[in-house]
Order: structure tokens, then sequence, then C-alpha cells
């Protein structure tokens, strides 16, 4: 029987065959969508995950705490930003497979793997003193060797693995391992970067006639374009605290949505949008399902956006929902308000909750970890908020390799020929396989590509094609990319 702790390849799979089935069933007749952001105001950077890069990285010596051993090419992602834009990561979640194409979004820590990471900002002191930040002939000088670009991005990924995954990280080159060692050893604290653009809170409400916020923007931009949504009622206005009509906002900035008196019952959003770099050590977490969390090494100038909802009625409820993933927490932070003048019951997930006028309820909804979720909030007006995703909070512990993941009992696996002594640096499903010295726990993939799960999700395919009664179903095929 397959053991599995923590973040495990069958709770994975679990996740995977949910949304599977959410299409299979007729959720979407094309292909699988990405999963919404929890809270569509939060925003951002969207990015999609590029390949690794064959010139930026190298191999690197993995050693668990249990004595295990094992191999895999380390170095930087390209990811390129929905909007226009590029970006460079490291990954921070080494034993589980990077996913191709999978879109990403851009996160705080605390809604990350980082969230009770105590070496957090030693990370990012890594990502300001390491590569690419600094060049080879700088870095080079720093530690008295000559470097390529693939020893500098293998040493200071390796560095990274090291706090981020509570392992020994070597890179095989000697002078790339010297970079890894100058870098732990000078590493110091340093506190969590701002967000690129975000709207808080992403939802209000109120009544007509009324100013409804505010809407705080936090940016690290300079200058952040906001507007209406085109298809408001007509005067619908974003204006400052003092009610002057605003198309431009700083870090900082209060905004309100001003809705003139006797407007019909209805809703609107303020869209925001700038551009600039994203700083370094910011967290992108997927939104298309479980796949490695990255922190970013390098941005170009970028597009990054952000939404928030309003609405506002003459009488009854007048409801507004945000939601967070609260890692800390082991779930999502639903906090429902009602600015009406009549009680606002709604259902969450089975469970009945009335917010009183003028009341805020802060609702946590506990999650598993990789669990996928989709819940829908409605009230009155036609107010209704979809909120879904996977939460994704923790590094994956020690586990089977794709050499090693049993499908029935355990056994000791094989010892592993010269050629699969390292892992793949990118492709599809069918990539290649991690050797190892030594066995580990069940648990996720420790290298990207093939694993013996294949012919089960197989399976489930074909037996939910039976279910339709031959319906056809199309899913996006999604590549794994190598560390």
């Amino acid at each position: 029987m397959l053991s599995v702790r923590g973040r495990g390849a069958v709770r994975r799979l679990a996740a995977a065959t949910l949304i599977s089935g959410l299409v299979a069933a007729g959720a979407l007749a094309t292909a699988g969508p990405a999963l919404a952001d929890d809270a569509p105001g939060a925003g951002g950077v969207k990015a999609k995950l590029g390949n690794l890069s064959e010139e930026e990285s190298g191999s690197v010596e993995i050693s668990e705490k249990d004595g295990s051993k094992w191999s895999v090419r380390g170095g930087l992602f390209t990811m390129q930003v929905e909007g226009g834009g590029s970006l460079s990561t490291y990954c921070i979640d080494l034993r589980t497979p990077a996913k191709h194409d999978f879109d990403y979004k851009e996160v705080g820590w605390d809604q990350s793997s980082l969230h009770d990471n105590d070496d957090a900002g030693k990370i990012l002191w890594i990502l300001e003193n390491g590569y690419p930040k600094l060049s080879t002939e700088v870095l080079g000088g720093n530690v008295g060797v000559d470097l390529s670009k693939s020893e500098a991005a293998a040493g200071t990924q390796a560095a990274i693995w090291t706090l981020s995954d509570n392992v020994t990280a070597k890179p095989k080159d000697a002078d790339a391992q010297k970079l890894t060692d100058y870098l732990l050893e000078k590493a110091t604290k340093l506190e969590e970067p701002k967000a690129s653009l975000s709207l808080s809170p992403s939802s209000v409400a109120g009544k007509a006639g009324d100013k409804l916020g505010p809407i705080t923007v936090n940016t690290n931009a300079k200058d952040v374009k906001v507007s209406v949504v085109p298809g408001a009622p007509e005067g619908v206005k974003v204006v400052d605290k003092a009610g002057n009509a605003v198309t431009t906002a700083a870090n900082g900035a209060e905004l309100f949505l001003d809705v003139p008196a006797g407007t019909a019952d209805g809703t609107a959003e303020v869209a925001a949008e700038a551009t600039t770099k994203v700083q370094l050590g910011r967290a992108f977490v997927s939104i298309d399902g479980p796949s490695q969390t990255l922190i970013l090494a390098g941005s170009s100038d970028s597009t990054v956006t952000a939404k928030a909802s309003a609405t506002w009625a003459k009488k009854g409820a007048v409801p507004a929902v945000t939601v967070a993933k609260e890692c800390a927490k082991g779930g999502l932070e639903v906090v429902a308000s009602n600015e009406g003048d009549e009680p606002w019951t709604f259902d969450l997930k089975g469970t009945s909750h009335t917010v009183a006028p003028g009341e805020k309820k802060t609702i946590l909804v506990p999650i598993a970890e990789d669990e996928a979720y989709k819940f829908t909030i409605t009230g009155p007006n036609g107010f209704e908020e979809t909120f879904e995703g996977v939460l994704d909070c923790e590094t994956a512990p020690p586990g089977p390799k794709p050499s090693e993941t049993p499908t029935t009992e355990p056994s000791t696996p094989a010892s592993p020929s010269p050629s699969a002594s390292e892992g793949t640096t990118g492709g599809d499903t069918t990539g290649g396989t991690t050797g190892t010295t030594g066995t580990t726990g069940g648990g996720d993939l420790a290298e990207t590509g093939s694993s013996n799960a294949t012919p089960m999700i197989a399976g489930i395919a074909a037996a939910l094609v039976v279910v339709g009664g031959g319906a056809v179903f199309f899913l996006r095929k999604k590549k794994t990319a190598g560390h």
C-alpha cells in the first residue's frame, strides 16, 4: 500500500482528478481554465511559467536529513507576464514538479510556503546579493573564482534551497559550491518586499448617493492608472476622499466609487493598472493546480493590474465579500460585510451565516493542503461571488523520486545507472528520472518527469468518458519543466 506523508502524490492526484471531473461533467466544453484568483481584487502580476534556462542552471546534489541523496538541475526559470514583461525566478519548493505553461500569481509571503519560514528574510538577502542581481564578475570577485552563468545560478539556487526546503544543497561544480557557502555565511534577514500592485479591500458596498470605499492602493509603482470598468451606470466615477474625480493614484491613496443619488441598484468595478519592476523576493504560486512555488530573482518592466468591486442598493441587505488564503491558519478567510438595513443570510459550504446591518463577519474555511476548492456566495439583487483555487502553503516533505515511486507495496529501488544520476532539465511529462542513493519515505515526486501515477490518471480519464455517455472533452496538456 502506498505510503504518503504530508503533501504526497496521492493528494496531488486527487486535486487533479477533481478539476478534471469538473471539466468532463461539462463545466467547460473546451480546455480546462486557469483556476481563479482567490481574491480577484488583490491584483499584482500574473505570469505563465516557461522553461528552466539551459545557460543559467547547473547540477546540484541534495542531501536529505535522513541521509538520502539525489541530484537535480537547479537555476533560473523564465516567466512571461500577462500584459507584457518577463520575470526570472528560482524554486522554493524543491520536491514539487514545476508545470510548464501553468499560470502563476504574485502573492505575499503569508500566502506561500514562506509563511512559517524563519529564514525567508535570508532568502531575500541571497537574491539581493546573488545571481543575477550581481554579475558573474562581481560574484566571482567576492568568492575568489571565475564563475560562469551556469555556476552562478546553480550556486545561488543551492543556497536558496538549503533555507527554503531544509536540506543541504551543494552544486557539483566546486566554484559554484564556493558561491553557495559564501551566500549562506553572509546572509542576514531582510524585510518582506512590497507588492507590485493591490487594491484593498477587493469588495465594498453601500447606497446610491454615497461614496463607496475606501479602497486603498498598495504599489511599488510611481503612478497607477485608475478607472471605472466599462458597463457601469452613467455617472459612476472614481474619486478621492474629498470627492474629486481621479484617474491616477499613488501608493497609499484611498479611492472611492461615487454613485449618484437615484442610481438604480447595481454593481461596478474599479480597475487599476501600472507598469513597474516587481521587487525581488515576491513569491509566485500556481493558479492552475499544484506546481512548485517560485520566488522572484529579476524583473523587466511589467504590466500589473488589480480590480475591486462595489455593490449598492436603496434598501435591504447590501453585501460585500473578500476571500484570502491564510496559510498560518490552514484555510481561507472569508470576510463578509453588510452595508444595508436588513440582515443578510448566505450559505457557505453547507453552513448558513447571517450578517446583521452594519456588521462585518470573518469566517475561517479549513482547506487541506493541495486541496482544490470552489464555492459561490450569493446575496440580494443578483449578488454572486465565486472563489476557486488550490491551497498550496507548504514545501513538499521528503518522498520517493520518480524512479522509486511505488504503485503497490514499497520496495527498495534498484541502484541507478550512470545515465540516471542527474535529473532532467525540462521537457514534457515523458521526461527522465532522478537518480538516488538511499531511500526516502512517501511524498511528492522529487523531480519532474514521468511517474507511475500516469496509468492511474489515464484510467480515471477513461472512466469519466464512460460515465459521460461517450461525450468528448479536452484537457489542455501541461508540460513539466525540470527544476
